[in-house]
């Protein structure tokens, strides 16, 4: 062993070396620039040079919608943890308090209230650092839930999905989830109340097969992904080659699936002239 390349250099490293965050700087998947941490929260976590769409915390999500970032946090109903007793490389009922002291929420649909633009409105977010946003009795619970106290209190609703689809863990009872929520839908409908959908990266199985495209108006974010099967299971179906850009924002507003693609950015702005116009009220933004 030579102790002078082994041993010393290592130990000169180890006195030299800075303690800093592992998140410090973040590369852009598409563009592969590097953005310190700071500024990329700065600019709503979009890349300043290629405009890439990084997906976005929904802590900073909800403060960056809200007026002042206030907003009121909705209690969710509670519901089995692990009706299936369901186990693959560990308990169902492990992950679950795994994913819940890792982001310090029950489940993956974070409900809030508060005011958009001095505008009253019930708002729900997927956070797909959750189980990949699966859709499981509680987000389905949540959802309705959300919907409800958007009749209740005579508001608009605003959810932001992102999902990876149903929750494999709670079987039926996960799929059972999106006849329940297109019923709350119904009765949101019913209630002459907007329901508004804002599309992020990714929203793809079962949502998308239900809540997420029942909308009164739908909203992607720019190269969201949205579809209900992915584009090589689609492909190995049919045996033909997709189209550039298949199951992209762009591509689905080019064909009448979503209705616009927004900016981050501007996000906030047009959801509030989108909420004025529906609700026959006037944003302070509209005002002034």
């Amino acid at each position: 062993m030579n102790w002078i390349s082994n041993v010393v250099p290592p130990k000169i490293r180890s006195i030299l070396k800075r303690e800093s965050p592992d998140n410090l700087w973040v590369k852009c998947p598409e563009s592969g620039e590097l953005v310190f941490h700071k500024d990329l929260e700065a600019n709503l976590w979009v890349v300043p040079g290629s405009g890439y769409h990084m997906r976005m915390p929904a802590e900073a999500r909800l403060k960056a919608l809200f007026d002042g970032g206030h907003y009121e946090t909705l209690a969710t109903p509670e519901v089995p943890l692990d009706p299936l007793k369901f186990r693959d490389v560990k308990r169902y009922t492990d992950r679950l308090k795994e994913y819940r002291a890792r982001t310090g929420v029950a489940d993956a649909v974070r409900l809030t209230a508060g005011k958009l633009d001095g505008m009253n409105v019930v708002v729900a977010l997927q956070d797909f650092d959750f189980l990949g946003g699966s859709l499981g009795m509680a987000a389905g619970e949540a959802i309705i839930s959300g919907m409800m106290a958007a009749k209740e209190r005579k508001t608009p609703f605003i959810i932001f999905t992102a999902s990876g689809g149903a929750r494999m863990q709670e079987g039926m009872f996960s799929l059972m989830q999106m006849p329940r929520t297109t019923v709350a839908v119904q009765r949101l409908r019913a209630a002459k109340l907007p329901y508004i959908v804002v599309l992020t990266n990714p929203t793809t199985g079962g949502v998308t097969a239900s809540y997420a495209m029942l909308g009164d108006i739908h909203i992607a974010e720019p190269g969201a992904v949205i579809g209900f099967a992915g584009a090589r299971v689609i492909e190995q179906t049919i045996r033909e080659k997709l189209p550039d850009g298949f199951q992209r924002a762009e591509y689905l507003v080019e064909h009448g699936m979503v209705d616009m693609v927004v900016a981050r950015r501007d996000m906030r702005d047009t959801l509030a002239r989108i909420v004025a116009l529906l609700t026959n009220q006037s944003a302070r933004s509209q005002a002034a």
